[in-house]
């Protein structure tokens, strides 16, 4: 079990370094785009909100990945698609249940649903300032038209 704790917390923290370097560079983005927009429309605000989740999503996926990855080197799936899927839904915390690894290694899914809820809602908190900001000219719009 120690083995396990000590290999769920160093993928916990490979995956807080991947979330934090593509956090980094979606703000870049965001503030990017908020110094050079020349129109403030909600079409491009909506853009620049799926430039920044696509950022966010990538930063997820690859998390899911990474834990996959230890999954295979445990042994505990020999395809990469199983891996993914159960990794998918471990870092979703959805718990299907239809695939379930052995005893020996069953605490690296709960350490990656830890993972997976901390980091959903990194990814969901760097979202607000878009969403707010796009809500604001949807706003200011109706009311200057």
């Amino acid at each position: 079990m120690l083995i396990n704790l000590v290999l769920g917390l160093s993928v916990m923290v490979l995956c807080l370094l991947l979330q934090i370097i593509l956090l980094v560079y979606a703000i870049r983005y965001y503030f990017k785009y908020q110094i050079q927009k020349n129109s403030n429309t909600v079409i491009s605000n909506l853009l620049v909100i799926s430039g920044v989740m696509l950022l966010l999503l990538i930063g997820n996926l690859g998390q899911i990945a990474i834990w996959a990855l230890l999954f295979m080197m445990q042994n505990e799936f020999h395809v990469f698609a199983d891996a993914f899927y159960h990794s998918t839904v471990n870092f979703a915390s959805l718990g299907y249940g239809d695939i379930v690894m052995s005893k020996e290694h069953r605490l690296l899914g709960a350490l990656e649903a830890i993972n997976g809820v901390l980091m959903i809602g990194i990814s969901t908190a760097a979202l607000m300032t878009p969403f707010k900001d796009a809500i604001k000219t949807a706003l200011e719009a109706k009311r200057d038209s």
